[in-house]
């Protein structure tokens, strides 16, 4: 069993941070489940184009407000609390921040960590 809290993550190897994002890598490679877990905060006011080609990744917006756009297919989504989007064809896409949001993400396969 595998009990972790983000708050032992925050200042670690497992947390990320970019410009405009912040990733707490809950679970990774190395723990070898075959996924991986993390919580995203998106700074409010930032446009954060991605794209994954190697992963499949379903995200949970829990907290904030935005859009995404999906720059392949030019459509635009509201996000909200409770906004789920997936990524299953590996979609180029732009994350817009209105506000501050928060996310849980998982990938498949998994990320591994991080390397120096």
């Amino acid at each position: 069993m595998i009990v972790r809290t983000t708050a032992e993550i925050t200042g670690t190897d497992r947390q990320i941070d970019s410009d405009t994002w912040t990733s707490k890598r809950i679970v990774l490679a190395d723990d070898k489940v075959g996924f991986s877990y993390h919580e995203t905060t998106v700074a409010a006011g930032t446009r954060t184009p991605l794209h994954y080609p190697d992963y499949i990744e379903a995200v949970w917006l829990i907290e904030g407000h935005g859009h995404l756009l999906d720059r392949d297919n030019e459509a635009t989504y509201p996000l909200e609390p409770g906004t789920m989007y997936l990524l299953d064809k590996h979609e180029r896409h732009t994350i817009i921040a209105d506000t501050q949001l928060r996310m849980y993400c998982v990938f498949m396969p998994a990320v591994p960590p991080a390397t120096d």
